[in-house]
């Protein structure tokens, strides 16, 4: 974001059964590591949601939270057709985040 705004994030996490949650944070990062190590007790620790398959970006947190809020009042089969348009193949968006980077010996 430029200008000096902060971003935020609205996200929706999938758990191991196909249980799906919608959030909104300003630091995407941090709350994914977060999700993943269970650090807050609650619905994502519960139905274990950790994996990223869909986030979108905005300039300010009022924006993203009333549209966590309109993404909330879906149906599941809205928000399954809102993931698989932008990520059809159900990635774990986050999969690689927090992990040591590989380099090359060869360099």
């Amino acid at each position: 974001m430029r200008g000096g705004m902060k971003a935020s994030w609205v996200y929706i996490l999938m758990g191991r059964t196909g249980t799906l949650y919608t959030g909104v944070t300003s630091d995407l990062y941090r709350r994914m590591l977060e999700h993943r190590e269970k650090a807050h007790p609650g619905f994502t620790s519960r139905y274990d949601c950790n994996r990223l398959i869909y986030y979108e970006e905005y300039a300010e947190i009022t924006t993203a939270i009333g549209r966590e809020k309109q993404i909330k009042g879906w149906t599941r089969a809205k928000k399954i057709a809102l993931i698989a348009e932008l990520n059809p193949g159900w990635k774990d968006l986050s999969e690689d985040w927090g992990k040591p980077m590989e380099i090359p010996e060869n360099r």
